[in-house]
Parts: C-alpha cells; sequence; structure tokens
C-alpha cells in the first residue's frame, strides 16, 4: 500500500508471456531500422530471430553476392570523377557514397586511399589547391574531414575571387 492508502497491483507475468512481450520489442526495434517496402515484406514474420534471419539474408546476402558488388563497386570507385559544376560537397558525397558501399560488402577501404582518389580526380580549377594541400600537409596523415574543410576553404576563396573579378 501506498501513503494514500491506495492498493498497487503488480501484476504477475507468466514466462510465455515476458518472452512474448520481449520478442515484440525485439521486433520494434528491428522495423525501426528499415524502411518501409522491406518492412511490409516482413511484418508477417512471428518472431524477431525470424525476422532478424531474413533481414540478414537480405542485407548480408552471401559471399558470391558480395564478391560481385564488390567488384561493381571497385569499378564504380575507379572511374568516378568530379563532374564539372560539381561543388566540394556533392563531389565528396558521391565519392563516400561509393566507399561506404564498398565497405558495407566487407571490402577495407581506408582513408587514405579515398584522400588520394579525391586528390587525384579533383577538376582543374582545383589544382593549385591540390598542390597547396599536398605541400603543406602529410597526405597519408590527413583526414578526410580535414581535406574537405581545406578543399572548401580553398573553394570560397576562389568563388570570392571570381565574384570580384566580375565586378
Amino acid at each position: 500500500m501506498s501513503e494514500d492508502k491506495t492498493l498497487t497491483i503488480i501484476p504477475h507475468f507468466d514466462e510465455t508471456t515476458v518472452r512474448r512481450v520481449k520478442d515484440h520489442q525485439v521486433k520494434h526495434y528491428l522495423f525501426q531500422a528499415i524502411d518501409r517496402i522491406v518492412f511490409e515484406q516482413l511484418f508477417d514474420r512471428r518472431t524477431s530471430k525470424i525476422v532478424w534471419d531474413a533481414m540478414k539474408n537480405k542485407y548480408g546476402g552471401n559471399d558470391k553476392v558480395k564478391r560481385s558488388l564488390c567488384n561493381t563497386y571497385r569499378r564504380e570507385f575507379k572511374v568516378l570523377e568530379m563532374k564539372k559544376g560539381d561543388s566540394i560537397d556533392e563531389y565528396f558525397s558521391r565519392v563516400l557514397m561509393v566507399a561506404n558501399k564498398l565497405k558495407s560488402n566487407g571490402e577495407e577501404v581506408f582513408d587514405t586511399k579515398i584522400v588520394e582518389k579525391i586528390m587525384r580526380i579533383l577538376s582543374e580549377q582545383y589544382t593549385y589547391i591540390m598542390v597547396a594541400i599536398e605541400e603543406s600537409k602529410d597526405i597519408i596523415t590527413m583526414t578526410l574531414d580535414d581535406l574537405k574543410s581545406s578543399l572548401n576553404t580553398h573553394a570560397h576563396k576562389l568563388m570570392r575571387k571570381n565574384k570580384t573579378e566580375k565586378d
């Protein structure tokens, strides 16, 4: 009994009910991690274990599929170029999207490789920026964030300079 003299009832659940509630909670957490289309495909599964196994097969795939995807993404990474009119942010986004696809399929992609790729295929308008960065910083230890901020800083200066020249 509590101080206000009301009776507090603590329900007693059997073990099966507790397990069922926990299973529903786990299914709920799993469903939060997927998009609507996949949710609709998995919604009718009875237990969280069955949902988990289905998600593992869908997103994990087998080794053959992963190897094939890695080959495709490696090729895409290799031929990736900065398009005319791309901003630094758009370009980084495209490069990182492909690198993350490789990583999610088990390929090791180090930041150094991504930094070198970005530096190698920047458009011609960033040539002097690349030279300045290579001279002033160690590319091997440079993080992607450092590179992106350096490129953005130089790009903004370049844009201001071009704008001033036009006026």
